[in-house]
């Protein structure tokens, strides 16, 4: 499935598996005993092993640490600039479908429609991500709620942030603070833009936001909303690579870009080396 992904496209380089472990571009990479391999840290992110019982078999499988990740796969990047001025903040997520969906109706071990078939539905799931950004920060403790739908896209999701201001603020305002801070010194992680994009344009980007400048409006100077872009899956590895990774902050390339990299490698955790691949380009 690295090779073939049916989102982001085929892999350019070679892929494949021989004496237990992940073969990329002739690296060696070990995907089995979290101790054999010498992995210190594992990130968490399948949704399945979500609490510190759970994910401390991971620990028994020999890693150090164990980062879970599952609830805070929503960047705040917005929350954070607006948590002193705003009264109440609800943000609304159009999500694209997601593997535990049904392609058409079956059992659910959650909500009843949860099951209902995604190819005919606009779905409305049960989401705990506005209690996840309260424990990233707690200044935003009971200002802040938040629904989804699932729709029927293979990727991105959009995002409108509902914000009743305490202090007036012209929209332009909130426009000429967003950019400068893609500019740095949120570079990297928040992009900006004003184009009338749509959700394929995201497909792939690395950003953890993508903020629409020209698909927001003002009901009046106490009253926006904002409209944010991000690819789920992309945008998301990319981030959970950057600050957990060997080489720090996150970087303009990321060993889990869809095309190779001219000859160039860094170490992982266990002393074996990585591939490094170029973003892809389509």
């Amino acid at each position: 499935m690295f090779q073939y992904d049916s989102t982001h496209g085929k892999f350019k380089g070679t892929v494949k598996a021989e004496n237990r472990k992940l073969v990329i571009n002739g690296k060696s990479i070990s995907i089995f005993k979290w101790g054999d391999a010498g992995a210190e840290y594992v990130v968490e992110s399948t949704g399945v092993f979500t609490t510190m019982e759970k994910a401390g078999v991971h620990l028994k499988g020999g890693a150090k640490r164990v980062i879970i990740l599952p609830l805070l796969q929503m960047p705040p990047i917005f929350w954070r600039s607006l948590t002193h001025q705003a009264q109440k903040v609800a943000h609304h997520w159009l999500y694209a479908i997601t593997a535990s969906q049904k392609t058409i109706d079956g059992p659910s071990g959650k909500l009843w429609r949860d099951g209902q078939g995604t190819a005919k539905n606009i779905i409305p799931p049960s989401t705990d991500a506005a209690k996840a950004v309260d424990k990233v920060i707690p200044a935003l403790n009971g200002k802040l709620t938040g629904m989804a739908f699932h729709v029927l896209t293979p990727n991105v999701l959009v995002m409108d942030l509902t914000c009743r201001l305490e202090k007036a603020a012209k929209y332009n305002d909130i426009k000429k603070v967003v950019k400068p801070a893609s500019e740095s010194p949120l570079k990297g992680i928040l992009d900006y833009t004003e184009d009338q994009a749509v959700s394929c344009d995201f497909n792939s980007d690395t950003h953890s936001s993508t903020f629409n400048a020209g698909a927001g409006i003002a009901l009046n100077d106490h009253f926006v909303k904002l409209i944010s872009w991000y690819d789920n899956e992309f945008g998301y590895s990319n981030k959970v690579c950057g600050p957990y990774g060997p080489h720090g902050p996150p970087r303009s390339k990321s060993p889990l870009d869809h095309q190779p990299q001219q000859e160039e490698e860094r170490p992982s955790a266990a002393g074996e080396s990585l591939p490094q691949i170029d973003p892809p380009t389509h």
